[in-house]
């Protein structure tokens, strides 16, 4: 049954109301948003969220995706995601750009250097801000938010991750 506001998930004592945290995000995307500022979501949470986000702020230019694929350090494991998703699609000269990065979830900080690595192969940007759903600490390299709308501790052994219903609502899976 698909429901218009998806339950919270608990993580211990705290719950995590993903359509509350997206509503969240919205109001800080929406300070840092500037007429020149191109959004870019992270495949896939991230993703989810820049379609949501162009959507909510009448932007007219088609969504902006990266990945993160190419540039891992765990490549050799993943692989490339199957059925052609997750491929990077930026509709935007990157040179002298201001972008904003949206992903779901950040944990150890691999993911969005990874990005960076596949956004530089586009071109020198002027300057990327980042703001994420959720900041869960545990940092391995020197990644911070610009914007988070939470701020979650979970146990290493557990993972977090967005998940979107066929009405494009958001809920969030603790793993673990």
């Amino acid at each position: 049954m698909t429901t218009s506001s998806p339950s919270p998930v608990a993580a211990g004592a705290l719950l995590l109301d993903a359509e509350a945290l997206y509503r969240e995000l919205l109001r800080g995307v929406q300070q840092l948003h500037t007429p020149q500022t191109k959004l870019v979501g992270v495949t896939s949470g991230g993703a989810w969220l820049v379609e949501r986000l162009h959507a909510d702020l009448q932007l007219a230019e088609p969504p902006n995706i990266i990945s993160s694929a190419m540039h891992r350090d765990d490549f050799s494991k993943r692989g490339l995601v199957s059925g052609g998703r997750g491929q990077t699609t930026l509709n935007f000269d990157v040179n002298g750009a201001e972008i904003l990065l949206l992903d779901d979830v950040l944990y150890t900080g691999r993911t969005i250097r990874a990005v960076l690595n596949e956004l530089f192969d586009y071109g020198r940007p002027a300057s990327v801000k980042l703001a994420v759903l959720v900041d869960r600490g545990g940092r391995e390299l020197p990644v911070q938010a610009d914007f988070a709308a939470a701020r979650v501790a979970l146990v290493p052994s557990q993972l977090l991750a967005l998940a979107r219903d066929e009405a494009g609502g958001f809920s969030f899976r603790v793993e673990g």
